[in-house]
């Protein structure tokens, strides 16, 4: 399982759930973003990733954080 900033890397050494994050030096948060709202945007990457690994998967899989 990866939280992933760049998921055709992901991709090519064979993680089987990926999820996307925002950017390598910002993966989990967006400093553009207020407080309030960064904690948004962490909360539903960390839930996407807690979705991946609890669901069944037969082939490679990214999840899109909604």
């Amino acid at each position: 399982m990866h939280i992933a900033t760049v998921v055709p890397i992901s991709q090519t050494v064979g993680a089987n759930r990926i999820v996307p994050a925002v950017a390598i030096p910002y993966p989990l948060g967006d400093p553009r973003l207020t407080k309030e709202e960064e904690y948004k945007l962490r909360r539903k990457i960390v839930e996407t990733a807690l979705k991946a690994v609890t669901t069944h998967i037969d082939t490679q899989t990214v999840f899109e954080v909604k």
